[in-house]
């Protein structure tokens, strides 16, 4: 039962059952509280005659072949509250029922079926300023990074951005950090005290030269939703400060759970071909305004982009479309200096960057670690390196309680890491990430 009372619905059915059977499930819906008001027929023709559309005792609606196309105009028609899905296989197969799935949810509407139920990510009013997100498929996806980027250039176009970060180690409550303010001793003290010193949203305020706002989350559903959060409460922080924009960065797969006026996916090179066309890819695709491809290095190969490319294509077009790789920056000139390098990238990648650091800005790598999310690994790198002079580290997963903690220990100086990004496919991306900032701020003037 769904309660008291009973809620819109559009059903959405097929031409595999015989109408008397689709109209009993209908019934059988309405003595469960559902308000039936509609039907799209999506499909399938076994039981129907040539052209026909059954009587179903609700309006129906015939989808065609493009069955998203065809669900959001029956949403815009009939306004429902709920998306009842009463078709089956093989009309809906999983990957075409997933992209229904992603159309309901990004319309604000739950979906649900005989045993399961999607709800939409986003909860809340929309804030009072521009708000722009930075999503992923996954974890290490390079999320940080491009909101960093999209912090700089918002910096510069003087909107003045704060970064909401969430994170898995996030604080209890949430926490502004202002520019300038995090060092090696702060990171320490946040260790000692028992907290998480890499989180996100420290390196954003190390990185960016913005202000941060730390928030905690736990848990993320197939659509992204934390089981809990308190992002909402963070980003109001954020809204209440003087700001043109607010850029909320989302966690491994999670999203912020925030209404946003557009927003940044990142995809690793690396990533499975189904997280982006099947199970809710679509639905981070058709949330966003740009998709950013990162570690193009450490990719399968041209044939793993080459398909990465052709579902990503399906909802964005190429001007939306950038293929990228990170190179390290150090924060301090390490020029002359022997240094050890710790990183999250895997392995072929963090042999390009050591490589990168020493071309480029003249120091000695005489070693790195790739571990730098594996803390007994880190650990057994640490202890069997050579003498260095200087730790050059990311903020990430171990590195202030592991790497920087055995880098002290040692003597040596500690010099934090900021992954800067290097377009190898695709248009500019400061102008790239201008123009979703300005969509952002459009959208935002009309809500």
């Amino acid at each position: 039962m769904r309660g008291d009372q009973a809620v819109r619905t559009l059903v959405l059915v097929d031409g595999e059952h015989y109408p008397p059977v689709t109209r009993w499930a209908i019934d059988v819906a309405r003595e469960r509280g559902y308000d039936v008001i509609a039907a799209l027929l999506v499909g399938g023709s076994e039981k129907l005659g040539a052209g026909e559309i059954p009587d179903l005792t609700v309006p129906v609606r015939v989808a065609g072949p493009d069955r998203m196309g065809a669900l959001r105009e029956a949403i815009a028609a009939a306004g429902p509250d709920v998306i009842l899905d009463l078709s089956d296989e093989p009309v809906l197969g999983y990957r075409e029922r997933m992209e229904l799935v992603a159309v309901s949810l990004i319309a604000g509407i739950s979906y649900e079926g005989p045993d399961f139920r999607f709800s939409p990510p986003e909860s809340g009013p929309a804030l009072r300023v521009p708000t722009l997100a930075v999503i992923g498929t996954g974890k290490r996806t390079g999320k940080t990074a491009i909101a960093g980027e999209v912090a700089r250039v918002a910096d510069a176009m003087g909107l003045d951005p704060v970064v909401v970060a969430m994170g898995r180690g996030g604080p209890a409550e949430p926490r502004v950090i202002e520019p300038g303010s995090v060092n090696l001793e702060r990171l320490l003290e946040l260790v000692r005290r028992g907290e998480h010193a890499a989180s996100d949203y420290l390196e954003d305020a190390l990185t960016t030269g913005v202000a941060t706002v730390g928030a905690r989350r736990a848990g993320g559903g197939l659509a992204g939703t934390p089981f809990v959060s308190s992002v909402r409460e963070a980003a109001e922080m954020a809204a209440s400060r003087p700001t043109g924009l607010v850029i909320l960065e989302g966690s491994g797969a999670s999203v912020p759970p925030v209404p946003w006026d557009a927003a940044v996916l990142v995809i690793p090179a690396a990533a499975p071909l189904e997280y982006v066309g099947g199970y809710l890819g679509p639905y981070r695709l058709l949330r966003s305004d740009l998709a950013v491809v990162t570690m193009a290095s450490g990719s399968s190969g041209p044939e793993h982009l080459s398909s990465l490319r052709s579902h990503v294509l399906r909802y964005l077009d190429d001007e939306r479309y950038l293929v990228t790789d990170f190179v390290p920056k150090p924060l301090a000139d390490v020029a002359g200096r022997r240094v050890f390098f710790t990183t999250t990238a895997p392995e072929p990648a963090a042999a390009e960057q050591a490589r990168h650091l020493a071309r480029t800005h003249g120091c000695e790598v005489v070693g790195w670690s790739a571990r730098l999310a594996d803390r007994a690994g880190l650990k057994e790198d640490l202890q069997r390196a050579g003498g260095f002079e200087v730790l050059l580290t990311e903020l990430k997963a171990a590195a202030v309680d592991i790497a920087c903690g055995t880098a002290v220990s040692l003597g040596a100086e500690v010099v934090f890491v900021d992954n800067r990004v290097v377009v190898r496919e695709g248009k500019d991306l400061g102008a790239a990430i201008r123009e979703t900032i300005e969509r952002a701020r459009e959208r935002a003037s009309r809500r």
